[in-house]
């Protein structure tokens, strides 16, 4: 068992805030409990007072807190400085559970429920004292309700940290800890929009939609006069095209979000359908979270999925629903973005796991896809993207796919090819990269028998009843993945950079126009540098997107779209158009 006596002081720390949407966080009070003496400091906070910290975090004093991100933000609004090992019970719970799903949740209550313990406090009562943090004048009895109410929720992370001390992932949980930190800051920053744009789109959504259906239909013919998208139509239109679409067991086509991606990539021209519904789909349930300071800030659900990646709402994130919608995302004048990605990512994380030289030496080349065709002789070795586009797209589609676990005949349907091509080309992959399917198996093989699947820090999984071969195969590539954004994430914000999100294999940092080339240049030599955490000696490159004021974050998938929209809004496109240039 990992012994605490390293630490001088352990603090157990809760706030109580409101947080409009978008907004950053008013704190209301905070409860404190040094774990040890039992010593506990209550202090109510006045928003118009900035008051200094009740005690001071030292090198050797751990902060402990359940979801950290939110009491860490309370501390930079406060401008209190921040505790340099914090313990968040939320991320170890989730470890703990190995990709399982609690039977009260993943909230304090049901981490307490898991362990046979009690709160004290039901969740009506919860939630009752949570909608009174959000009133703005408070009696003194209010005022002792609340800061018992958070008293209460630090005697139970008391209890939680006893039970769950001798399964803690030490040290590395305190790594974990480290980017609920970055993630304080992440949600402090937030997006900056064009929020001009953004106010008429909502505003003439209605009109607009019809006016959308009306023009991109008009070359598909598969919605009806109520603008619902129809399935037959869908199915003759894709036969008349020669587009093998997808089926389900029943006959019926598969009309996913996931399938209509996938879909585009095989087949550009169902692209304008793609991005509509994707539109019509979500536009009606878009409420991006908006400060009063025009910046899109958004929990970012650290944590929230089975391969540890962040899991922010589809529906509050920029970057959630329909490409388009990333036209809006705008630096402020003098500022200015640098979107920044690691080129890809799960490929060299596959070559440098699997310790495979054929795929690390792909991914050394600079175009990993064509060199796959080259290594299996399938195009000649001076070929490029230009001379051979279309087998480029194929091996590109192939290597990809199959890191995902898809089948020949998948494979086959997105190249539009026959069932043997598919064949074909998986058991051409499976020939040259021979090391790499050897650890795959291995992977899916120790999975099914039981063993947990563990990345380079301690993230884990094991196998559930009805685990999905593929999911396994996946998880290393996946998880290691969001290891390695992680450390870029902390590392960026702990060197003062501004992040304002982070996208997958990707991060959005901001900076001053005259500044941002050179913070880029920074922020990309920490994303190698995080890629070498992870992977040893093996680097992965990255890439950097600069958008200066007042350009706009592009995004070529949704470009259409966003032309489309801006052209349709009636009498306010003026200010857009110009902006498109």
């Amino acid at each position: 068992m990992f012994s605490f006596d390293g630490f001088k002081k352990i603090w157990l720390v809760d706030f109580e805030f409101n947080q409009p949407e978008g907004c950053r966080p008013t704190p209301r009070c905070m409860v404190a409990r040094e774990w040890r003496s039992g010593q506990t400091v209550r202090v109510w906070l006045e928003a118009a007072v900035m008051p200094p910290p009740p005690f001071l975090f030292g090198p050797k004093d751990l902060l402990v807190a359940y979801l950290a991100s939110a009491e860490l933000g309370c501390f930079l609004e406060l401008d209190w400085e921040l505790p340099q090992h914090v313990l968040d019970l939320y991320v170890e719970f989730r470890r703990l559970l190995a990709g399982q799903s609690p039977a009260a949740g993943f909230g304090l209550l049901g981490a307490l429920m898991h362990f046979g313990l009690s709160h004290g406090v039901d969740q009506t009562e919860k939630t009752a004292m949570r909608e009174l943090a959000q009133a703005s004048v408070f009696s003194n009895a209010q005022k002792a309700a609340l800061l018992a109410y958070c008293e209460a929720d630090v005697v139970a992370l008391e209890k939680l940290l006893a039970a769950m001390q001798a399964r803690l992932d030490l040290p590395r949980a305190l790594l974990r800890g480290r980017y609920m930190a970055a993630v304080a800051r992440i949600e402090r920053t937030g997006i900056p929009l064009d929020t001009t744009a953004l106010g008429l789109i909502q505003r003439h959504w209605p009109e607009l939609k019809h006016q959308l259906i009306a023009e991109i239909d008009a070359g598909f013919g598969v919605f009806d006069a109520n603008g619902a998208f129809v399935a037959a139509r869908w199915l003759r239109w894709c036969a008349a095209h020669q587009i093998p679409w997808p089926l389900l067991n029943s006959g019926r086509p598969q009309l996913d979000d996931d399938t209509f991606a996938e879909m585009a990539k095989s087949f550009p021209v169902i692209l304008p359908i793609k991005e509509l519904r994707a539109t019509l789909g979500q536009a009606r349930e878009t409420k991006f979270s908006v400060g009063l300071d025009g910046r899109n800030r958004f929990l970012l659900s650290p944590f929230g999925s089975r391969t540890s990646r962040n899991q922010p709402s589809n529906t509050r994130s920029i970057f959630g629903p329909a490409t388009w919608y990333r036209y809006l995302i705008q630096p402020t004048p003098g500022r200015a973005l640098a979107y920044l990605d690691y080129e890809q990512q799960e490929f060299g994380i596959g070559a440098a796991l699997s310790g495979d030289d054929r795929m690390k030496d792909a991914y050394a080349s600079g175009d990993p896809y064509l060199s796959f065709g080259k290594q299996a002789g399938a195009v000649p070795p001076d070929a490029t993207k230009m001379s051979h586009p279309t087998e480029r797209d194929r091996y590109k589609t192939c290597a990809l796919g199959v890191q995902y676990g898809i089948g020949q005949d998948a494979l086959a349907r997105r190249l539009n090819l026959s069932p043997a091509h598919g064949r074909e080309l998986i058991a051409m992959h499976r020939k040259v990269y021979q090391k790499y399917w050897t650890w795959s198996d291995r992977i899916e093989a120790r999975a099914m028998l039981g063993s947990p699947l563990v990345t380079a820090f301690g993230w884990r999984i094991r196998a559930g009843a009805g685990a999905n071969p593929r999911s396994l195969r996946n998880f290393p590539l996946q998880a290691n993945g969001a290891e390695m954004l992680r450390i870029a994430a902390i590392a960026l914000t702990e060197a003062g950079i501004a992040v304002c999100a982070p996208v997958h294999d990707a991060v959005l940092i901001e900076a001053a126009t005259d500044q941002i080339d050179a913070v880029a240049k920074a922020a990309q030599a920490l994303l190698e540098r995080a890629s070498q955490a992870v992977l040893g000696d093996f680097t992965l490159r990255t890439e950097a997107k600069i958008i200066r004021w007042p350009e706009r974050f592009s995004e070529p998938r949704g470009a259409a779209m966003w032309e489309r929209v801006t052209q349709l809004l009636p009498q306010f496109t003026a200010p857009l158009n110009r902006d498109l240039g």
